[in-house]
């Protein structure tokens, strides 16, 4: 425990002090957007267990920004270092990566959902157990978690961060099953919501998603070396084979055995996350065996047919639009051009502007490409609308830019209630499409004319003729109000904000 401590605490002094907070610049330019969740990595009997890891992680990187963290284990101490700031500015020293000894390695790219972003809440988190070192990361949201640590806290546990992941710790810890991974099958049955996780300890790497697989996690081969990962984008980027998803509900223990599969839950249907189609994941992955770039291109086509548009130009809003302009534009007819150039060079702390520079705000991360709009009648295509307020800046631009009309296509449906599953969607209140009926929206951003694709639609381009409403086929309550779990937190009336105060009381 103690070397742990010492690494641990190496890890802390090299950050905490220099990262700097989260400009306004930033929040304008990121509030109109679905916040990422995390991303997982681990890798079992490798010699470059560490530096695999840090790479995994990059390709990981669109998955969370805000924190990374590593874990490994050479045989006879572990080693930890959590660092706040993206992967490349963190674990890119060598050094860094010579305080990561060992052949098993687990790592973690953290947006927080839960808990606020404090390298405390930084994963993979780690504990002493009677059993030895347990090191844990965590996809999604606890939908119970916020209960479960309140319960455990009036029941004398020591908390140490704001995330609901730390339960998993405590629940582990409490059981009282003879083996170790019948411990970790007693502490996940007593969760609810969205996990995949991936865990270490000095003999195993484990594995496991939630019963209705809502967060992604795949199985992959490196030179005999197993790997888990969030996406198979990080199998691509180290050269490693794609072996399989982890099927929802099941828990792999990865150790000098081989792979061993558990099935500890009654047998459900699946039902994926749908917006990692739609947003999440990256478009050279393939989630549950469907390329997510395809996907994307054939829901620009779906809503090119459900809802055309009469005009002389596509335009995508780089770069979450991008593939499915491109269907629309196959579909239609209508020639796709650039008229929006992203500036990949804005820093989350490019400046401290003031109000009436923060006001231009987004064109310091898109400016529009005059010579394609100027005159045009144009169609401007992006993956999703929250609060609407980037969208009333990017129709202005085009306007602006001398666009003659601005119609908006947005290929998913409106999003009209939040998520608790790990994306960190405003409350209801502030999502256009619960306050505004379509019409509402279209005055709202100022665009001749707004559609979006249908939830139907959706269904159609992952291959289904239409949604089943007695068994939908994906988890898709930000568009239809079916969340498929107990919402034990919100009934309870339990808030994010107590359960930062419960852990800092504590």
């Amino acid at each position: 425990m103690d070397a742990h401590n010492e690494a641990a605490s190496e890890g802390v002094d090299h950050m905490s002090a220099t990262y700097p907070a989260r400009s306004d610049l930033d929040l304008d330019l990121n509030g109109d957007r679905l916040r990422e969740e995390c991303g997982v990595f681990g890798i079992y009997n490798h010699p470059e267990a560490a530096a695999i890891t840090v790479i995994g992680l990059h390709a990981l990187q669109h998955r969370g920004q805000e924190a990374a963290g590593i874990v490994s284990y050479d045989g006879r101490r572990f080693h930890s270092e959590r660092r706040l700031g993206l992967v490349g500015d963190t674990f890119s020293d060598s050094r860094v990566i010579a305080r990561l000894p060992g052949d098993s390695a687990v790592g973690h790219v953290r947006y927080s959902t839960t808990g606020e972003t404090l390298l405390r809440n930084v994963q993979p988190l780690f504990a002493e157990l009677d059993a030895g070192g347990f090191a844990v990361g965590h996809n999604g949201n606890l939908t119970n978690g916020i209960t479960l640590r309140r319960q455990l806290v009036r029941e004398g546990a020591i908390t140490q961060s704001t995330t609901d992941t730390e339960v998993i710790l405590h629940l582990v810890a409490r059981s009282k099953k003879p083996r170790f991974i019948d411990r970790f099958i007693d502490a996940i049955r007593s969760l609810e919501g969205a996990y995949s996780l991936v865990a270490l300890t000095n003999k195993k790497l484990i594995g496991a998603r939630d019963p209705l697989g809502i967060r992604p996690l795949v199985l992959g081969s490196l030179d005999g070396a197993p790997i888990l990962a969030s996406e198979t984008c990080a199998l691509d980027i180290i050269g490693a084979r794609y072996v399989r998803d982890v099927e929802n509900g099941e828990v792999i223990v990865i150790d000098e055995e081989g792979v061993t599969s558990f099935k500890p839950f009654p047998e459900m249907a699946p039902r994926p996350c749908i917006f990692e189609y739609i947003y999440f994941a990256r478009p050279d992955s393939v989630v549950g065996g469907r390329s997510v770039y395809q996907v994307r291109k054939t829901m620009g086509q779906v809503l090119a047919q459900e809802s055309p548009a009469n005009a002389d130009v596509i335009v995508p809003v780089p770069d979450s639009g991008v593939p499915a302009a491109i269907g629309f534009s196959q579909f239609s007819g209508i020639p796709y051009e650039l008229g929006i150039i992203r500036n990949h060079y804005v820093g989350r702390t490019f400046i401290q502007p003031t109000q009436s520079v923060r006001d231009q705000g987004v064109r310091m991360k898109h400016s529009a490409n005059r010579s394609v709009v100027e005159g045009k009648s144009i169609v401007l295509v992006d993956d999703s609308l929250v609060r609407g307020t980037t969208s009333v800046k990017i129709v202005q631009m085009m306007r602006d830019a001398g666009a003659r009309e601005v119609h908006f296509r947005i290929a998913s449906p409106p999003i009209t209630h939040p998520d608790y599953y790990g994306i960190d969607t405003p409350d209801r209140d502030k999502l256009l499409a619960a306050t505004h009926d379509l019409e509402g929206m279209r005055r709202y951003i100022g665009a001749d004319s707004l559609a979006f694709l249908s939830v139907n639609g959706v269904y159609r381009a992952m291959g289904f003729e239409a949604r089943d409403p007695a068994r939908p086929q994906f988890t898709d309550h930000c568009f239809t109000g079916d969340y498929p779990t107990p919402l034990t937190d919100r009934s309870s009336q339990v808030s994010s904000q107590q359960l930062s105060l419960l852990a800092e009381a504590s």
